[in-house]
């Protein structure tokens, strides 16, 4: 009886002894707390200004987002439009580029610019691309049955005054690069329309030059066609300023 007692005796004296040791023992710090990762989310240019339809508010939209030169490349950069950036420049006293450069391919379209590469504020190129992706495309699809596949123009940067006229003349807004001469386009199926050739009438090809003017007149602040003067029949005049015209 005794030798069963005295291993008992032995357990119990041994967990006392481990009971009292775990008592003076610190406590164990609580591991550290790090803050949750951040969820990700969508850029919240993706489906900016460029990939949205025209409305009452698109050119409010237009003249606010280019109030920033970064902003209004941000909203290029997400609509996969290229434009490179180029310093500031005063050429004369009324001719320069500011928050400007060059605009570049659209890679979410197939129509190229022709010439390519061309001068002109961001502001401009950001209202381009919005009328070339929710107007001047959807309406020869529309209407014409094909797809752009070249945009024809004129240029945007010039220093000059208003309708090519001397010294004396009202500046131009391509002199601050902030306008382009649109003058037609080339479709897939190899059609050339022209504003100089296909403007007057009721065809098929005047309806489409007729809707990307009206469309423009909501983009830009200026719009001027064949039907504004002599000097613009064979080009619509497309400047992104803070204006209000319409012809």
């Amino acid at each position: 009886m005794r030798s069963v007692l005295r291993p008992l005796a032995t357990a119990a004296t041994t967990a006392l002894l481990l009971a009292g040791c775990s008592l003076m023992l610190p406590e164990r710090p609580a591991p550290p707390r790090y803050p949750a990762a951040p969820s990700r989310t969508e850029a919240p240019l993706v489906g900016g200004l460029v990939d949205r339809p025209i409305d009452g508010g698109t050119r409010t939209a237009v003249i606010r987002e280019s109030a920033d030169l970064q902003r209004c490349m941000a909203q290029l950069t997400a609509a996969r439009v290229t434009f490179r950036p180029a310093p500031d420049r005063q050429t004369t006293a009324t001719c320069g580029l500011t928050s400007g450069g060059a605009l570049g391919p659209d890679l979410g379209t197939v129509a190229r610019m022709a010439p390519g590469d061309v001068e002109m504020t961001c502001r401009t190129a950001l209202a381009l691309s919005i009328w070339r992706r929710q107007s001047l495309e959807p309406a020869a699809r529309d209407i014409l049955g094909s797809d752009v596949v070249q945009i024809d123009h004129f240029g945007a940067y010039a220093c000059r005054n208003v309708n090519n006229g001397g010294v004396s003349g009202r500046v131009s807004a391509h002199s601050q690069a902030a306008a382009l001469d649109f003058s037609g386009v080339r479709l897939r199926d190899g059609r050339r329309i022209t504003v100089a050739a296909d403007w007057a009438g009721d065809a098929p090809e005047a309806r489409f030059l007729r809707r990307i003017r009206d469309d423009a007149c909501r983009i830009f602040g200026t719009t001027l066609s064949p039907d504004y003067n002599a000097v613009h029949a064979d080009h619509l005049h497309l400047e992104a300023t803070d204006t209000r015209f319409c012809r």
